[in-house]
């Protein structure tokens, strides 16, 4: 199936509505919750206090317990959230006519986007998170769209066949720690990952030992 990569669609799908007139109270207060949860975990991660989370939402502390048994459950709830569209994502550019150019725009998108959202790392890694069974399972979901991504660039001869979904992860999340991280700028960031970019382009010469290919459907031949 050939889709055209339409970035605007991708990011149009990620803006939630606002809550609308019919909705209750609790359900007016729920959605300005998680607003607000949002933009407090990807600018301050995990650490901001709840009461801050409250204070930018416009409602007390007990609104909040009243939706979320605690701080964790809230971020647990935006971790998922984050998840499904990564995986939404994935799973649309894989559908591209063009590999390649669906493979390095998500990850560019996914790193460049990650270098403003402090949640970002948690969400792929699963780092201060006491996971219930959906973060795991969609996480899951995220990482065979990413090898999908992967296995369709590889069988394009754009990328080289001896990268695995799992070093494919680790890459993406490094670079989103070298940006939130970096000191010099957002350029040396980019250099790094314009080295990647060249890296994981087939053709390298390299002297890594070969892993197994990715299977057709984005997990590792070496998984379970």
């Amino acid at each position: 199936m050939n889709r055209e990569i339409n970035m605007q669609d991708l990011h149009s799908e990620e803006r939630e509505a606002e809550p609308s007139p019919r909705f209750g109270p609790a359900l007016r207060s729920r959605a300005r919750v998680l607003e607000a949860a949002q933009e407090a975990f990807a600018s301050e991660g995990l650490g901001i206090p709840l009461d801050e989370i409250a204070r930018r939402a416009g409602v007390g502390s007990g609104t909040i317990y009243r939706h979320f048994t605690s701080k964790e459950a809230l971020f647990e709830t935006i971790v998922l959230g984050r998840l499904e569209q990564l995986a939404d994502q994935a799973e649309k550019l894989a559908d591209s006519d063009d590999p390649a150019a669906a493979f390095f725009q998500f990850l560019s998108l996914t790193i460049e986007e990650g270098s403003v959202r402090r949640d970002m790392v948690d969400a792929l890694a699963g780092e201060d998170v006491d996971a219930s069974a959906a973060v795991p399972r969609t996480r899951r979901r995220l990482r065979r769209g990413i090898g999908k991504l992967l296995f369709n660039t590889q069988q394009a001869g754009a990328v080289r066949d001896d990268i695995s979904v799992a070093d494919l992860m680790a890459l993406i999340t490094g670079l989103i720690l070298a940006r939130n991280h970096n000191d010099g700028g957002a350029a040396v960031p980019q250099r790094v990952l314009s080295v990647v970019r060249d890296g994981l382009r087939h053709g390298c010469a390299n002297n890594v030992t070969a892993v197994p290919p990715v299977r057709p459907d984005g997990t590792d031949r070496g998984e379970q």
